[in-house]
Protein backbone atom coordinates (compact mmCIF):
# COMPACT_ATOMS: atom_id res chain seq x y z
CA UNK A 1 0.00 0.00 0.00
CA UNK A 2 1.25 2.99 -0.81
CA UNK A 3 0.07 6.74 0.58
CA UNK A 4 1.09 10.42 -1.64
CA UNK A 5 -0.14 13.44 0.51
CA UNK A 6 -1.41 16.11 -2.16
CA UNK A 7 -1.79 18.46 0.72
CA UNK A 8 -4.23 19.09 3.76
CA UNK A 9 -6.41 16.11 4.10
CA UNK A 10 -5.71 14.97 0.89
CA UNK A 11 -4.19 11.20 0.39
CA UNK A 12 -4.14 9.02 -2.98
CA UNK A 13 -4.11 5.65 -1.83
CA UNK A 14 -2.79 2.94 -4.46
CA UNK A 15 -3.71 -0.37 -2.90
CA UNK A 16 -2.53 -3.80 -4.45
CA UNK A 17 -5.65 -3.32 -6.84
CA UNK A 18 -6.41 -0.05 -7.14
CA UNK A 19 -6.27 3.76 -5.85
CA UNK A 20 -9.30 5.63 -3.54
CA UNK A 21 -8.33 9.68 -4.40
CA UNK A 22 -9.30 10.97 -1.10
CA UNK A 23 -10.38 14.74 -0.31
CA UNK A 24 -8.54 16.59 -2.79
CA UNK A 25 -8.49 20.16 -2.44
CA UNK A 26 -6.77 22.69 -4.40
CA UNK A 27 -8.92 25.22 -4.59
CA UNK A 28 -8.77 28.46 -1.91
CA UNK A 29 -11.88 27.87 0.30
CA UNK A 30 -14.14 30.01 2.09
CA UNK A 31 -13.78 33.82 0.16
CA UNK A 32 -10.27 32.52 -0.81
CA UNK A 33 -9.63 32.68 2.85
CA UNK A 34 -7.82 29.17 3.49
CA UNK A 35 -5.06 27.64 1.10
CA UNK A 36 -3.51 24.44 1.92
CA UNK A 37 -0.17 24.51 3.93
CA UNK A 38 2.39 23.52 2.81
CA UNK A 39 0.93 24.28 -0.67
CA UNK A 40 0.02 21.90 -3.21
CA UNK A 41 0.19 23.72 -6.05
CA UNK A 42 3.86 22.34 -7.47
CA UNK A 43 3.22 18.68 -7.98
CA UNK A 44 5.10 16.57 -10.44
CA UNK A 45 3.34 16.00 -13.40
CA UNK A 46 3.39 12.22 -12.73
CA UNK A 47 1.78 12.54 -9.23
CA UNK A 48 -0.87 14.89 -10.78
CA UNK A 49 -1.83 11.89 -13.21
CA UNK A 50 -2.31 9.88 -11.39
CA UNK A 51 -4.33 11.38 -8.98
CA UNK A 52 -6.54 12.34 -11.79
CA UNK A 53 -6.26 8.78 -13.20
CA UNK A 54 -8.14 6.82 -9.40
CA UNK A 55 -9.88 4.74 -9.42
CA UNK A 56 -12.29 5.70 -6.93
CA UNK A 57 -13.03 9.00 -5.10
CA UNK A 58 -14.14 9.60 -1.92
CA UNK A 59 -14.98 13.22 -0.18
CA UNK A 60 -15.20 12.69 3.30
CA UNK A 61 -17.66 15.61 4.07
CA UNK A 62 -19.24 18.44 2.17
CA UNK A 63 -16.49 21.44 3.49
CA UNK A 64 -14.62 23.56 1.03
CA UNK A 65 -11.44 22.17 2.35
CA UNK A 66 -12.12 18.87 1.32
CA UNK A 67 -15.16 18.93 -1.31
CA UNK A 68 -13.24 21.11 -3.87
CA UNK A 69 -16.11 21.67 -6.15
CA UNK A 70 -14.44 23.77 -8.37
CA UNK A 71 -11.65 20.90 -9.04
CA UNK A 72 -13.68 18.18 -8.37
CA UNK A 73 -15.82 19.64 -11.74
CA UNK A 74 -12.52 19.90 -13.81
CA UNK A 75 -10.08 17.07 -13.53
CA UNK A 76 -12.01 13.93 -12.22
CA UNK A 77 -13.57 11.77 -15.22
CA UNK A 78 -17.86 11.75 -14.82
CA UNK A 79 -17.94 7.81 -14.09
CA UNK A 80 -15.10 7.62 -11.58
CA UNK A 81 -16.68 5.65 -8.47
CA UNK A 82 -17.56 7.45 -6.12
CA UNK A 83 -17.65 6.05 -2.81
CA UNK A 84 -20.59 7.92 -0.41
CA UNK A 85 -20.61 7.72 3.65
CA UNK A 86 -24.00 6.34 5.18
CA UNK A 87 -25.12 9.62 6.05
CA UNK A 88 -29.01 10.18 6.65
CA UNK A 89 -29.88 12.32 4.05
CA UNK A 90 -29.02 11.97 0.07
CA UNK A 91 -27.21 15.84 -0.04
CA UNK A 92 -23.90 14.52 -0.53
CA UNK A 93 -25.20 12.40 -3.45
CA UNK A 94 -27.20 14.86 -4.76
CA UNK A 95 -24.18 17.63 -4.53
CA UNK A 96 -22.11 15.20 -6.23
CA UNK A 97 -24.74 14.98 -8.82
CA UNK A 98 -24.80 18.16 -9.56
CA UNK A 99 -20.87 18.16 -10.93
CA UNK A 100 -21.62 15.61 -13.09
CA UNK A 101 -20.70 12.45 -11.29
CA UNK A 102 -22.63 9.33 -12.42
CA UNK A 103 -21.61 6.04 -10.49
CA UNK A 104 -22.26 5.79 -6.82
CA UNK A 105 -20.98 3.42 -4.27
CA UNK A 106 -23.44 3.31 -1.41
CA UNK A 107 -21.52 2.42 1.97
CA UNK A 108 -22.97 1.09 5.26
CA UNK A 109 -21.80 2.45 8.36
CA UNK A 110 -18.42 0.85 9.86
CA UNK A 111 -19.19 -1.57 7.20
CA UNK A 112 -16.59 -3.13 5.49
CA UNK A 113 -16.70 -3.75 1.43
CA UNK A 114 -14.68 -4.94 -1.00
CA UNK A 115 -14.11 -2.52 -3.56
CA UNK A 116 -11.44 -3.91 -5.83
CA UNK A 117 -10.28 -7.74 -5.61
CA UNK A 118 -8.74 -8.03 -1.83
CA UNK A 119 -9.25 -4.36 -1.28
CA UNK A 120 -11.59 -3.73 1.93
CA UNK A 121 -13.14 -0.18 3.11
CA UNK A 122 -15.05 1.15 5.93
CA UNK A 123 -16.59 4.55 6.15
CA UNK A 124 -17.48 5.53 9.60
CA UNK A 125 -19.76 8.41 10.01
CA UNK A 126 -20.49 11.14 12.41
CA UNK A 127 -23.92 12.83 12.55
CA UNK A 128 -24.24 15.05 15.16
CA UNK A 129 -25.67 18.29 13.97
CA UNK A 130 -22.49 20.13 15.80
CA UNK A 131 -20.98 18.73 12.44
CA UNK A 132 -24.09 20.04 10.29
CA UNK A 133 -26.41 17.87 9.45
CA UNK A 134 -24.19 16.19 6.22
CA UNK A 135 -22.10 15.50 9.13
CA UNK A 136 -18.23 13.99 8.97
CA UNK A 137 -16.99 10.46 8.10
CA UNK A 138 -13.40 8.44 8.18
CA UNK A 139 -12.20 6.08 5.77
CA UNK A 140 -10.23 2.79 6.57
CA UNK A 141 -8.90 1.20 3.97
CA UNK A 142 -7.24 -2.37 3.91
CA UNK A 143 -5.05 -4.55 1.21
CA UNK A 144 -2.95 -7.49 1.95
CA UNK A 145 -0.22 -5.20 2.57
CA UNK A 146 -1.28 -2.85 5.26
CA UNK A 147 -4.43 -1.07 6.86
CA UNK A 148 -4.52 3.06 6.80
CA UNK A 149 -7.04 4.84 8.60
CA UNK A 150 -8.03 8.36 7.19
CA UNK A 151 -9.48 9.91 9.94
CA UNK A 152 -9.17 13.65 8.81
CA UNK A 153 -11.07 15.79 11.10
CA UNK A 154 -14.06 13.55 11.91
CA UNK A 155 -14.20 14.01 15.66
CA UNK A 156 -15.79 10.38 16.36
CA UNK A 157 -16.71 9.75 19.46
CA UNK A 158 -16.15 5.44 19.44
CA UNK A 159 -12.78 5.34 19.52
CA UNK A 160 -13.04 1.70 19.44
CA UNK A 161 -14.79 1.52 15.86
CA UNK A 162 -11.91 2.71 14.16
CA UNK A 163 -9.31 0.26 15.17
CA UNK A 164 -11.62 -2.37 15.16
CA UNK A 165 -10.73 -3.08 11.54
CA UNK A 166 -7.62 -4.95 12.63
CA UNK A 167 -3.81 -3.57 13.75
CA UNK A 168 -3.11 -0.10 11.62
CA UNK A 169 -0.31 0.96 9.74
CA UNK A 170 -0.63 4.20 8.89
CA UNK A 171 -2.99 7.06 10.82
CA UNK A 172 -4.04 10.41 9.50
CA UNK A 173 -5.55 12.66 11.08
CA UNK A 174 -6.20 16.66 12.27
CA UNK A 175 -4.63 17.92 15.07
CA UNK A 176 -4.82 21.70 14.08
CA UNK A 177 -7.53 24.35 14.15
CA UNK A 178 -10.65 24.59 11.70
CA UNK A 179 -12.70 26.67 13.02
CA UNK A 180 -13.02 30.40 13.94
CA UNK A 181 -13.12 30.68 17.56
CA UNK A 182 -11.96 32.57 19.23
CA UNK A 183 -10.05 34.85 16.93
CA UNK A 184 -13.18 36.71 15.45
CA UNK A 185 -14.19 37.60 18.85
CA UNK A 186 -14.30 40.71 20.17
CA UNK A 187 -11.94 39.91 23.32
CA UNK A 188 -9.03 42.27 25.01
CA UNK A 189 -5.51 40.37 23.89
CA UNK A 190 -4.64 38.78 26.98
CA UNK A 191 -8.39 36.89 27.10
CA UNK A 192 -7.82 36.45 23.18
CA UNK A 193 -4.21 34.90 24.16
CA UNK A 194 -5.42 32.56 26.74
CA UNK A 195 -8.67 31.42 24.73
CA UNK A 196 -6.35 30.13 21.72
CA UNK A 197 -3.99 28.40 24.09
CA UNK A 198 -6.37 26.59 25.75
CA UNK A 199 -8.19 25.85 22.38
CA UNK A 200 -4.38 24.85 20.62
CA UNK A 201 -4.20 22.46 24.12
CA UNK A 202 -7.53 20.59 23.33
CA UNK A 203 -7.22 20.00 19.88
CA UNK A 204 -4.13 18.74 20.49
CA UNK A 205 -5.37 16.20 23.85
CA UNK A 206 -8.15 15.27 22.06
CA UNK A 207 -6.02 13.90 18.84
CA UNK A 208 -3.40 12.08 21.24
CA UNK A 209 -6.75 9.88 22.66
CA UNK A 210 -7.40 9.12 18.93
CA UNK A 211 -3.77 7.96 18.60
CA UNK A 212 -3.81 6.34 21.46
CA UNK A 213 -6.89 4.49 20.94
CA UNK A 214 -6.26 3.46 17.20
CA UNK A 215 -2.09 2.41 18.55
CA UNK A 216 -1.05 3.01 14.53
CA UNK A 217 2.69 1.81 13.76
CA UNK A 218 2.76 5.62 12.19
CA UNK A 219 0.83 8.51 12.47
CA UNK A 220 0.66 11.36 9.89
CA UNK A 221 -0.67 15.08 11.00
CA UNK A 222 -3.16 16.05 8.43
CA UNK A 223 -5.76 18.07 7.48
CA UNK A 224 -4.26 21.19 8.34
CA UNK A 225 -3.69 23.66 9.41
CA UNK A 226 -4.64 25.90 6.38
CA UNK A 227 -3.09 28.90 5.96
CA UNK A 228 -4.17 32.56 5.37
CA UNK A 229 -2.59 34.81 2.48
CA UNK A 230 -4.99 37.56 2.34
CA UNK A 231 -3.30 40.33 3.99
CA UNK A 232 -6.61 40.59 6.24
CA UNK A 233 -5.89 37.69 7.63
CA UNK A 234 -2.79 36.89 8.16
CA UNK A 235 -2.37 37.59 11.66
CA UNK A 236 -4.57 34.03 12.01
CA UNK A 237 -1.53 32.08 11.08
CA UNK A 238 1.10 30.77 13.29
CA UNK A 239 4.60 31.66 12.79
CA UNK A 240 6.31 31.67 15.82
CA UNK A 241 4.02 30.07 18.22
CA UNK A 242 3.32 33.43 19.97
CA UNK A 243 -0.07 34.41 18.04
CA UNK A 244 -3.37 34.37 19.00
CA UNK A 245 -3.75 31.55 16.36
CA UNK A 246 -5.48 28.31 17.01
CA UNK A 247 -3.43 26.77 13.49
CA UNK A 248 -0.44 25.31 14.84
CA UNK A 249 1.51 23.56 12.31
CA UNK A 250 2.57 19.88 11.78
CA UNK A 251 5.89 20.50 13.71
CA UNK A 252 4.26 21.15 16.75
CA UNK A 253 2.24 17.85 16.47
CA UNK A 254 5.17 15.73 15.79
CA UNK A 255 6.95 16.69 19.28
CA UNK A 256 3.70 16.23 21.17
CA UNK A 257 3.68 12.61 19.63
CA UNK A 258 7.61 12.29 20.16
CA UNK A 259 7.06 13.00 23.70
CA UNK A 260 4.63 10.29 23.48
CA UNK A 261 6.80 7.87 22.10
CA UNK A 262 4.45 7.74 18.71
CA UNK A 263 6.20 7.50 15.60
CA UNK A 264 5.03 10.59 13.93
CA UNK A 265 5.83 11.06 9.85
CA UNK A 266 5.80 14.79 8.44
CA UNK A 267 4.03 14.67 5.32
CA UNK A 268 4.03 17.37 2.74
CA UNK A 269 2.16 17.45 -0.48
CA UNK A 270 4.06 14.77 -2.94
CA UNK A 271 5.59 12.57 0.27
CA UNK A 272 4.99 8.89 -0.45
CA UNK A 273 4.50 6.89 2.97
CA UNK A 274 4.92 2.90 1.41
CA UNK A 275 3.71 -0.45 3.08
CA UNK A 276 5.25 -3.38 2.03
CA UNK A 277 3.37 -5.62 4.63
CA UNK A 278 1.49 -5.40 7.80
CA UNK A 279 3.61 -4.30 10.85
CA UNK A 280 6.87 -3.26 8.86
CA UNK A 281 7.94 0.22 9.69
CA UNK A 282 6.77 2.49 6.55
CA UNK A 283 9.35 4.06 3.88
CA UNK A 284 9.52 7.41 3.68
CA UNK A 285 10.05 9.50 0.38
CA UNK A 286 9.62 13.48 -0.08
CA UNK A 287 9.57 15.44 -2.97
CA UNK A 288 12.24 17.47 -2.08
CA UNK A 289 15.36 17.62 0.40
CA UNK A 290 15.45 17.49 3.96
CA UNK A 291 16.56 20.81 4.48
CA UNK A 292 14.39 22.27 1.93
CA UNK A 293 11.47 21.05 4.09
CA UNK A 294 12.74 22.35 7.32
CA UNK A 295 12.94 25.54 5.68
CA UNK A 296 9.00 25.70 5.61
CA UNK A 297 8.79 25.34 9.12
CA UNK A 298 11.71 27.43 10.29
CA UNK A 299 11.30 29.80 8.33
CA UNK A 300 7.66 30.13 7.48
CA UNK A 301 7.66 33.88 7.15
CA UNK A 302 9.83 33.93 3.65
CA UNK A 303 7.42 30.69 2.44
CA UNK A 304 4.49 32.14 3.15
CA UNK A 305 5.57 35.47 1.33
CA UNK A 306 6.69 33.74 -1.65
CA UNK A 307 3.66 31.97 -1.39
CA UNK A 308 1.28 34.85 -1.21
CA UNK A 309 3.28 36.72 -3.84
CA UNK A 310 2.18 33.70 -6.48
CA UNK A 311 -1.78 34.23 -5.21
CA UNK A 312 -1.86 37.79 -5.20
CA UNK A 313 -3.92 38.46 -8.52
CA UNK A 314 -6.15 35.41 -8.15
CA UNK A 315 -6.99 36.84 -4.46
CA UNK A 316 -7.71 40.29 -6.29
CA UNK A 317 -9.57 38.81 -8.41
CA UNK A 318 -11.41 36.92 -6.15
CA UNK A 319 -12.25 40.30 -3.83
CA UNK A 320 -13.68 41.94 -7.07
CA UNK A 321 -16.16 38.78 -8.03
CA UNK A 322 -18.07 39.40 -4.63
CA UNK A 323 -21.17 41.19 -5.79
CA UNK A 324 -21.80 44.57 -4.69
CA UNK A 325 -24.77 45.73 -2.73
CA UNK A 326 -28.28 45.49 -4.08
CA UNK A 327 -30.28 42.73 -2.59
CA UNK A 328 -32.82 43.93 -0.39
CA UNK A 329 -31.31 41.33 3.14
CA UNK A 330 -34.54 41.95 5.39
CA UNK A 331 -36.94 40.94 2.69
CA UNK A 332 -35.00 37.99 1.58
CA UNK A 333 -34.25 36.58 5.04
CA UNK A 334 -37.42 36.66 6.03
CA UNK A 335 -38.82 34.76 3.71
CA UNK A 336 -36.16 32.13 3.58
CA UNK A 337 -35.64 32.35 7.60
CA UNK A 338 -39.15 32.81 8.96
CA UNK A 339 -40.20 29.62 7.55
CA UNK A 340 -37.44 27.46 9.06
CA UNK A 341 -37.60 29.23 12.35
CA UNK A 342 -41.64 28.44 12.44
CA UNK A 343 -40.32 24.52 11.87
CA UNK A 344 -37.69 24.43 14.67
CA UNK A 345 -39.38 25.53 18.00
CA UNK A 346 -36.83 23.91 20.05
CA UNK A 347 -34.05 25.11 18.40
CA UNK A 348 -35.63 28.37 18.51
CA UNK A 349 -36.37 28.38 22.64
CA UNK A 350 -32.43 27.41 22.64
CA UNK A 351 -31.27 30.35 21.25
CA UNK A 352 -33.49 32.42 23.71
CA UNK A 353 -32.70 35.91 22.01
CA UNK A 354 -32.43 37.96 19.36
CA UNK A 355 -29.38 37.88 16.94
CA UNK A 356 -28.26 40.61 14.85
CA UNK A 357 -26.64 40.65 11.71
CA UNK A 358 -24.90 43.73 10.97
CA UNK A 359 -24.27 44.08 6.69
CA UNK A 360 -20.38 46.17 6.78
CA UNK A 361 -19.42 48.49 4.32
CA UNK A 362 -15.82 49.42 3.71
CA UNK A 363 -14.84 52.20 2.09
CA UNK A 364 -10.71 53.40 1.89
CA UNK A 365 -10.30 52.92 5.97
CA UNK A 366 -13.68 53.37 6.64
CA UNK A 367 -15.95 51.25 7.85
CA UNK A 368 -19.90 51.44 8.48
CA UNK A 369 -22.66 49.70 9.27
CA UNK A 370 -24.76 49.63 6.20
CA UNK A 371 -28.10 47.94 7.35
CA UNK A 372 -28.89 45.69 10.88
CA UNK A 373 -31.24 42.34 10.21
CA UNK A 374 -32.74 41.31 13.46
CA UNK A 375 -33.71 37.54 13.59
CA UNK A 376 -36.12 37.15 16.38
CA UNK A 377 -36.50 33.02 16.89
CA UNK A 378 -39.26 33.88 19.74
CA UNK A 379 -41.45 34.97 17.39
CA UNK A 380 -39.82 33.60 14.54
CA UNK A 381 -39.32 36.61 12.43
CA UNK A 382 -36.59 39.32 10.74
CA UNK A 383 -37.08 42.61 11.27
CA UNK A 384 -35.12 46.01 10.09
CA UNK A 385 -33.60 46.90 13.26
CA UNK A 386 -35.54 50.58 12.39
CA UNK A 387 -38.41 48.54 12.53
CA UNK A 388 -40.99 49.63 15.53
CA UNK A 389 -41.65 45.88 15.79
CA UNK A 390 -37.91 45.47 16.94
CA UNK A 391 -37.42 48.35 19.03
CA UNK A 392 -37.89 46.52 22.06
CA UNK A 393 -35.69 43.44 21.13
CA UNK A 394 -32.11 43.13 22.66
CA UNK A 395 -29.83 41.27 20.88
CA UNK A 396 -27.51 38.24 22.44
CA UNK A 397 -25.72 37.55 19.64
CA UNK A 398 -24.00 39.75 16.99
CA UNK A 399 -22.28 38.95 13.42
CA UNK A 400 -20.68 41.89 11.59
CA UNK A 401 -20.24 40.51 8.38
CA UNK A 402 -19.30 42.54 5.03
CA UNK A 403 -22.38 42.96 2.99
CA UNK A 404 -20.69 41.98 -0.10
CA UNK A 405 -20.04 38.48 1.33
CA UNK A 406 -23.72 38.31 3.13
CA UNK A 407 -24.74 39.51 -0.52
CA UNK A 408 -23.17 35.85 -1.85
CA UNK A 409 -24.56 33.91 0.58
CA UNK A 410 -27.55 34.93 0.02
CA UNK A 411 -27.90 34.62 -3.36
CA UNK A 412 -26.37 31.54 -3.30
CA UNK A 413 -29.06 30.20 -1.05
CA UNK A 414 -26.09 29.04 0.88
CA UNK A 415 -27.65 25.96 3.90
CA UNK A 416 -24.50 26.43 5.74
CA UNK A 417 -23.74 29.41 6.30
CA UNK A 418 -20.79 27.72 9.20
CA UNK A 419 -19.07 26.12 5.65
CA UNK A 420 -20.15 28.88 3.37
CA UNK A 421 -19.48 32.12 5.51
CA UNK A 422 -18.34 31.58 9.13
CA UNK A 423 -15.15 29.78 8.50
CA UNK A 424 -13.85 32.13 6.36
CA UNK A 425 -13.06 34.37 9.22
CA UNK A 426 -14.14 37.19 7.44
CA UNK A 427 -16.46 38.41 10.18
CA UNK A 428 -16.31 39.52 13.54
CA UNK A 429 -18.60 38.56 16.60
CA UNK A 430 -19.79 39.02 19.94
CA UNK A 431 -22.57 37.60 22.27
CA UNK A 432 -23.69 38.63 25.89
CA UNK A 433 -23.31 35.32 27.56
CA UNK A 434 -21.82 31.86 26.73
CA UNK A 435 -21.54 30.01 23.83
CA UNK A 436 -24.32 28.58 22.48
CA UNK A 437 -24.76 25.97 19.74
CA UNK A 438 -28.19 26.38 18.88
CA UNK A 439 -27.46 29.57 17.43
CA UNK A 440 -24.73 27.87 15.08
CA UNK A 441 -26.88 24.80 14.70
CA UNK A 442 -29.65 26.94 13.06
CA UNK A 443 -26.75 28.40 10.91
CA UNK A 444 -25.60 25.12 9.55
CA UNK A 445 -29.18 24.40 8.88
CA UNK A 446 -30.69 26.58 6.47
CA UNK A 447 -33.12 24.34 4.46
CA UNK A 448 -36.61 22.41 5.17
CA UNK A 449 -34.63 18.98 4.74
CA UNK A 450 -31.84 20.28 7.54
CA UNK A 451 -33.45 21.95 9.74
CA UNK A 452 -35.94 19.15 10.33
CA UNK A 453 -33.15 17.11 11.26
CA UNK A 454 -31.33 19.85 13.59
CA UNK A 455 -35.17 20.48 15.18
CA UNK A 456 -35.38 16.49 15.82
CA UNK A 457 -31.84 16.14 17.37
CA UNK A 458 -32.64 19.11 19.77
CA UNK A 459 -36.18 17.68 20.92
CA UNK A 460 -34.36 14.52 21.60
CA UNK A 461 -32.03 16.50 24.02
CA UNK A 462 -34.44 18.38 25.57
CA UNK A 463 -35.94 14.93 26.53
CA UNK A 464 -32.76 13.94 28.21
CA UNK A 465 -31.69 11.43 25.58
CA UNK A 466 -27.77 12.72 26.43
CA UNK A 467 -27.11 10.03 29.40
CA UNK A 468 -27.53 6.27 29.21
CA UNK A 469 -27.77 6.52 32.89
CA UNK A 470 -23.99 4.44 33.14
CA UNK A 471 -21.51 5.97 35.18
CA UNK A 472 -18.15 6.04 35.59
CA UNK A 473 -15.29 7.02 38.06
CA UNK A 474 -12.42 10.05 37.04
CA UNK A 475 -10.25 11.03 39.75
CA UNK A 476 -12.12 11.50 42.61
CA UNK A 477 -15.44 11.89 41.07
CA UNK A 478 -18.31 9.38 39.87
CA UNK A 479 -19.58 10.79 36.68
CA UNK A 480 -22.09 10.07 34.09
CA UNK A 481 -20.12 8.34 30.93
CA UNK A 482 -21.60 9.72 28.24
CA UNK A 483 -20.66 13.64 27.71
CA UNK A 484 -24.13 15.83 27.48
CA UNK A 485 -22.86 17.85 24.22
CA UNK A 486 -21.88 14.82 21.51
CA UNK A 487 -22.35 12.07 23.89
CA UNK A 488 -17.82 11.56 23.93
CA UNK A 489 -17.14 8.72 26.64
CA UNK A 490 -16.03 10.98 29.32
CA UNK A 491 -14.00 7.45 30.69
CA UNK A 492 -11.73 8.07 27.41
CA UNK A 493 -11.93 11.72 26.87
CA UNK A 494 -13.03 13.15 30.49
CA UNK A 495 -9.94 14.75 32.51
CA UNK A 496 -10.54 16.38 35.72
CA UNK A 497 -8.50 20.20 35.62
CA UNK A 498 -8.68 22.00 38.92
CA UNK A 499 -12.69 22.81 39.66
CA UNK A 500 -13.14 21.45 36.20
CA UNK A 501 -14.18 18.26 34.35
CA UNK A 502 -12.58 18.82 31.09
CA UNK A 503 -14.28 16.99 28.24
CA UNK A 504 -11.31 16.97 25.59
CA UNK A 505 -13.14 15.85 22.59
CA UNK A 506 -13.97 19.85 22.54
CA UNK A 507 -12.86 21.44 25.51
CA UNK A 508 -16.15 21.94 27.06
CA UNK A 509 -15.72 22.27 30.81
CA UNK A 510 -18.77 21.55 33.44
CA UNK A 511 -18.05 22.73 37.00
CA UNK A 512 -17.43 19.30 39.39
CA UNK A 513 -19.48 20.63 42.45
CA UNK A 514 -22.52 21.32 40.28
CA UNK A 515 -21.97 20.13 37.40
CA UNK A 516 -23.19 23.15 35.29
CA UNK A 517 -21.83 23.67 32.19
CA UNK A 518 -19.40 26.09 31.71
CA UNK A 519 -19.13 26.10 28.51
CA UNK A 520 -22.58 26.87 26.47
CA UNK A 521 -25.91 27.14 28.80
CA UNK A 522 -28.03 24.35 28.92
CA UNK A 523 -26.19 21.41 29.78
CA UNK A 524 -25.15 19.65 32.73
CA UNK A 525 -23.33 16.28 34.16
CA UNK A 526 -23.77 14.03 36.76
CA UNK A 527 -21.56 14.29 39.20
CA UNK A 528 -19.89 13.88 42.97
CA UNK A 529 -17.45 13.26 44.68
CA UNK A 530 -17.02 9.59 46.27
CA UNK A 531 -17.98 8.96 49.54
CA UNK A 532 -14.76 8.67 51.61
CA UNK A 533 -15.99 5.73 53.57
Amino acid sequence: MRATSIGHAGILVETTGGSILCDPWFHPAFFGSWFPFPRNDQLDDDLIARIESADLLYVSHLHGDHHDAPWLRRHLRRDIGVLLPDYPTDEQRRTMAELGFTEFIHTRDGVECEVFDGVQVAIHVETSITDGPGGDSAIVIADATGRLVNQNDCRTTDLGALAGHGPVDLHWLQYSGAIWYPMVYDLDPDEMQRQCAAKVDSQGSRAMRYVEAINASAVVPSAGPPVFLDDDLAHLNMVTGDESSIFPDQRWFQERLAAAGRNGIIAVPGTCIEVASPGTPATVTHPMSDDDIDAIFTDKDTYLAAYRADWDEWLAAERAAWPRPGTDLVATLADWWEPLMRRAPTVCAGIGAPIALRAMVVTGADERVDVTIIVDPMSARVFDADDAAAADLTPAFRFDIPRDLLECVVADRAVDWSNSLLLSCRFRAWRAGPYNEFVYNFLKSLSIERMARTEAEARRRAAGADSDGEEIVIGPYTVQRRCPHRDADLSIFGEIDGDDLVCTLHGWRFDVTTGACRTSKGHQVSIRRHDPS
